[in-house]
């Protein structure tokens, strides 16, 4: 079988009658505002009649940009990062670059091996939805240096833009809806201490029953945000306080606690009242459908990538703080008036 020849962008442009640099415009989203919707039809319509593909390669050689960002996620089958991911994706690609996504897992040094390894491949940028409180890799993309941006986590000390729910106001949030159905006794299934959203979600936790006047030391510390990690954390709260009431650092977590109180013939919400974290999807599918803090991660997602697009464009980096949204309440039958 005869290969067809490779066509370049000249013959592009001659089928579309336009100059070589409009048509090098109209096939670059990016730049592609500055073509005529007309011409942008031409071309388009020349590029797919001829077979041309642009050569991603040898444009990033002659501007010195691969049109990338690495993403890099803690563990890909939660399903909260899935939202996450979208709003990234989705913000990158209106400015013309695209992410290249890796599940880095949770391990401090394999986190750094993947950050080479996307580094290697010339990305653009970083957008880490892993950080710990004081991250290793942030360390390493300040040293390449190479533009950085956190999402959902933050540093203790924050080095790098950061792009992160309110966790205490998400906490107060949980925490005043379980006080107004009569709840007294609550615990809490807090997250990772190494991680900004296991401390700062114990720190609102335990603010905000101070505020109700209660006593917050119903606290056990789950080893992972995995559901696994949620049901041992759950057996152990239950074996140690009385409660009527659970909040979790994540709805993993809550939905680890589901499968504890099932497992000791106790029933949600009758016997328990279980509130989550994050309002991943699906959640509103389980038996009985989950109350939640909802951290709008679509929100996240497209917040952080408009951040590192900005570094790209400008040329130099924006200022190195904290960007907080607000999270809300979503009330489903994991909870229950008591007294």
């Amino acid at each position: 079988m005869r290969l067809r020849s490779k066509v370049d962008l000249q013959a592009v442009a001659d089928a579309a009658q336009v100059h070589r640099s409009t048509a090098s415009r109209a096939l670059n989203p990016a730049t592609r505002h500055l073509v005529g919707a007309a011409a942008i039809l031409r071309v388009q319509e020349a590029a797919h009649v001829l077979g041309y593909r642009r050569d991603a390669l040898a444009a990033s050689l002659r501007t010195g940009r691969s049109m990338l960002v690495g993403v890099m996620v803690p563990d890909i089958v939660n399903p909260v990062f899935a939202p996450i991911l979208q709003g990234i994706e989705t913000a990158l690609a209106r400015c013309g670059y695209s992410a290249l996504v890796a599940n880095a897992g949770n391990d401090a040094q394999r986190q750094r091996v993947v950050a080479g390894q996307l580094i290697g491949h010339r990305v653009d940028g970083l957008i880490l939805a892993t950080a710990a409180e004081e991250d290793s890799t942030v360390s390493l993309a300040l040293e390449v240096p190479i533009p950085i941006v956190l999402v959902n986590r933050a540093e203790r000390i924050c080095r790098v833009p950061s792009v992160v729910s309110d966790d205490g106001a998400g906490m107060r949030l949980a925490v005043e809806h379980l006080v107004a159905e009569g709840h007294r006794r609550i615990g809490h299934l807090a997250g990772p201490a190494h991680l900004s959203t296991g401390a700062q979600r114990l720190a609102g936790f335990c603010a905000a029953m101070r505020e109700a006047g209660l006593d917050g030391c119903a606290v056990v510390q789950a080893q992972a945000y995995r559901r696994s990690a949620g049901s041992l954390a759950t057996v152990e709260l239950l074996r140690k306080f009385d409660v009527t009431a659970i909040v979790a650092a994540n709805d993993m977590l809550a939905l680890g606690a589901y499968r504890a109180i099932a497992a000791l013939g106790l029933r949600c919400p009758d016997d328990l009242s279980v509130v989550g974290h994050n309002d991943m999807p699906l959640v509103d599918q389980v038996a009985p459908p989950l109350t939640t803090v909802r951290i709008d991660p679509l929100g996240l997602g497209g917040r952080a990538a408009g951040l590192m697009v900005a570094w790209l464009e400008d040329g130099s980096a924006p200022p190195a703080m904290l960007h907080v949204t607000t999270p809300s309440l979503v009330v489903r039958g994991s909870t229950r008036r008591i007294g």
